[in-house]
């Protein structure tokens, strides 16, 4: 008896489409810096990310410009995936209210900041999301590259860096808030929203990170991927008063900034330069003399005392720390 055999009739499976990539909402506060502005966001339509990107521009205590938004949608860097949108400030004046009203109206899944004197580098979202996959972070920091006059200086942190103890105690100026990508639901959720009780949201950025390293550990691509530019107009430099007030909130909020001599030290000897600054000897010496006795390296009350005893100007110390790509 012969038998037939059927051929059997390979079906080859359909392969499976590549997951979609998370719809990013960069944030980015403003007040007074157009042109600025303008190159900050073409950054941010120009990065390589595969995925889409919404820029959400928030104007602060000035009109929004809603032309920003025409005209970024209109230009060659934007793509189908990229959108701008302009908002006013609807909570709180300043930066932490604008931060927030930004994150109010952001749709993305994951959530970036941006200074508008910042540029972020092509590949920064691209890798940082990619990183945050690999990780499960919350949260994702890099290096950066501070332009001060005609140096450019390069920070970058390591992930031993971003934990709450560190950032305590040195702020790890190199995870600047316009390297910041975090996890909207994370941000909402564990971490907190921008706080808008600080003092004239001076720390704002500060105050977060160190809230975010102690939510959960921090991701760090350990590249620079934006460009800080310092020197240009300033919020704070003239307002030192504001900064003691700011210190002494945050001080009395995080057990961290009060329990480490170290971390203490560093916000007293930040008060002390304040004080110098604005001509209040006595108290600027008080306070280096406290920070000194807490940490006798911390360099903020040497220069306290040399603006205090006028051997040279606030203004003289605070570049020359610029010119190393630090601040007080």
């Amino acid at each position: 008896m012969n038998s037939q055999s059927t051929p059997s009739t390979a079906t080859s499976a359909t392969p499976p489409a590549p997951p979609a990539m998370p719809l990013v909402s960069v944030v980015i506060a403003t007040r007074d810096r157009p042109q600025l502005l303008r190159r900050a966001v073409r950054a941010v339509h120009d990065q390589d990310y595969a995925g889409p990107i919404e820029c959400v521009v928030v104007f602060d205590q000035t009109p929004p410009d809603q032309t920003l938004a025409t005209d970024a949608d209109a230009s060659a860097h934007a793509g189908p995936e990229r959108s701008t949108r302009v908002v006013g400030n609807v909570r709180t004046p300043g930066l932490a209210g604008a931060r927030n009203s930004g994150i109010d109206a952001a749709a993305g899944e994951l959530i970036a900041f941006c200074d508008d004197d910042d540029e972020w580098l092509p590949e920064k979202l691209r890798l940082q999301v990619s990183h945050l996959s690999e990780t499960g972070a919350d949260v994702a920091v890099s290096g950066i590259e501070v332009h001060y006059e005609n140096r450019v200086i390069t920070r970058i942190p390591a992930a031993s860096d971003v934990v709450a103890i560190e950032i305590a105690r040195r702020r790890v100026m190199e995870a600047h808030p316009s390297t910041v990508l975090v996890r909207a639901r994370a941000l909402r959720e564990r971490i907190g929203l921008v706080d808008e009780k600080i003092p004239g949201s001076y720390g704002e950025d500060f105050d977060w990170i160190l809230r975010a390293a102690q939510a959960g550990p921090i991701a760090v691509v350990e590249r620079p991927l934006v460009k800080v530019l310092w020197g240009s107009q300033s919020y704070f430099s003239d307002r030192w008063a504001t900064i003691i007030e700011a210190i002494d909130y945050g001080l009395a909020k995080h057990e961290v900034l009060r329990t480490d001599p170290v971390a203490e030290a560093r916000q007293q000897g930040r008060k002390a330069f304040a004080y110098a600054a604005i001509g209040d000897r006595r108290a600027a010496l008080r306070w280096a003399r406290h920070t000194l006795r807490l940490n006798q390296r911390d360099p903020r009350a040497y220069a306290a005392i040399v603006v205090a005893l006028r051997l040279a100007s606030a203004d003289r110390v605070m570049r020359l720390a610029n010119s190393a790509g630090r601040g007080i």
